[in-house]
């Protein structure tokens, strides 16, 4: 099924989150330094945007929401028309071919969680993404590690700061990936986000 070519001139979807205990459990936020870094160079920044933008929405409304496809495309600088000659329709059918969204009867079904990077797409990548994506597989981490990343992670939480600003914050000052997923995760769980 061709989610380009069902989609109406002036339209509107449904976007409903897409459920999957698999990935929910192992995968990465959408709007995660992860996904910025291995999704970006597959999906490529059209795809990525608007599937950002549509979990974004999914923050707001969990059960789902009616997207204004025309108003949305707009608000990404994106052109949007009946059939396939669109950009923001193209960018919607890659969130579909790779597996980010599904069609569902009346919508699309979105991630709100990513898989980790597929080998595939792995080997078509630069040399230095590819290094860099080994150490984000590296899931050991020292204790110190932890707790330092644990500290500031908790005081940019209860600072107010999402998430996805926390966990790049703490690889910036050289905390190691597993132990800034860890100590993020960990500072919204301990109560330490804003009521």
């Amino acid at each position: 099924m061709s989610l380009v070519s069902d989609l109406p001139a002036d339209a509107t979807l449904m976007v409903v989150p897409w459920h999957d205990p698999v990935v929910d459990a192992v995968g990465f936020d959408v709007r995660s330094t992860y996904v910025e870094l291995f999704w970006l160079n597959v999906l490529g920044p059209t795809a990525t945007w608007a599937l950002r933008r549509l979990v974004t929405g999914l923050d707001r409304y969990p059960l789902g929401y009616e997207l204004d496809l025309d108003e949305t495309a707009g608000m990404l600088g994106l052109a949007y028309s009946a059939g396939t000659s669109n950009s923001f329709g193209r960018a919607l059918q890659r969130c579909v071919l790779f597996g980010m969204s599904q069609p569902v009867p009346g919508g699309l079904a979105v991630r709100r969680r990513v898989p980790p990077v597929a080998t595939r797409h792995l080997a078509r990548m630069p040399e230095r993404l590819r290094a860099m994506h080994a150490q984000w597989q590296v899931r050991t981490y020292t204790t110190d590690d932890l707790e330092r990343g644990r500290a500031l992670a908790e005081t940019m939480v209860a600072a107010g700061d999402d998430p996805e600003v926390v966990e790049r914050q703490l690889l910036a000052v050289g905390v190691s990936p597993a132990a800034a997923i860890e100590a993020t995760s960990l500072a919204l769980t301990r109560g330490h986000a804003p009521a």
